[in-house]
């Protein structure tokens, strides 16, 4: 795997086939962080996540390092939230063609009335082809949180666009591993509590495992290859432990 670095310290890797992880590494307060986007690259392509709003210049560089931007079809996003959606405004100006891409519930609530131009609002289990690859819209109310929150598996590959799941730590965390991610996400997600608690958890990730993705594409930390299913169930049992 071929990593491309950019001045700012971003990185771009093809995590699978034509889809591309943008990383920035940032430092907050207790050590590094990353925010990534992933781009498919495809008659219709999709970005998941924007990026913060200040990280516009630096994630729109990396997205013309791969493709014009103005070729953007979708702009996704798992919930409404700063680091997923900050710059969505702004992309939508660079991409005339673009349309903001997220669940009914979030359209309802943020993305219709924050967006310069209409979402394209998805119901449950709605896919949608950008060429050779698909999305599939899956809502996750409260998995990790918010309301509207979803994720987005590309059938094609199997790669399920995670969001703030298997969250981890570190600024300049590998593109790609098999390693376990578990444990380390688990230690992040017990030291800040991100997850709402929500009583309907196990039901949702078992959804998402009987998808059987291959690949997990994670909004912070490294992106994982191998058995999703198991290690989506290995996510739930720990999730109602504690």
């Amino acid at each position: 795997m071929a990593t491309l670095s950019l001045s700012s310290g971003t990185t771009i890797d093809e995590i699978a086939n034509r889809i591309y992880r943008i990383s920035t590494p940032v430092e907050i307060p207790g050590g590094g962080f990353s925010f990534n986007q992933y781009l498919i690259d495809d008659d219709e392509p999709l970005l998941f996540h924007t990026g913060l709003r200040k990280l516009f210049p630096v994630v729109r560089e990396a997205v013309e390092r791969i493709m014009p931007i103005d070729r953007l079809r979708y702009i996704g996003f798992s919930h409404f939230e700063s680091d997923e959606c900050g710059a969505l405004n702004e992309f939508l100006a660079a991409a005339p063609r673009a349309e903001p891409l997220c669940g009914q519930v979030a359209a309802m609530v943020s993305v219709g009335d924050f967006a310069d131009r209409p979402p394209r609002a998805l119901d449950d289990d709605e896919t949608i082809s950008l060429g050779q690859h698909s999305v599939r819209w899956l809502y996750t109310p409260h998995l990790p949180h918010s309301w509207e929150c979803g994720f987005l598996m590309e059938t094609t590959s199997s790669t399920l666009l995670c969001g703030d799941l298997f969250t981890q730590g570190g600024s300049h965390p590998p593109p790609l591993i098999e390693s376990d991610i578990l444990e380390p996400s688990e230690a992040f997600r017990q030291q800040m509590d991100y997850f709402s608690h929500t009583t309907n958890a196990r039901a949702m990730l078992e959804r998402l495992a009987a998808l059987q993705p291959t690949t997990l594409a994670c909004m912070h930390g490294s992106a994982w290859r191998g058995d999703g299913a198991a290690l989506l169930r290995a996510l739930a049992d720990r999730v109602e432990r504690n």
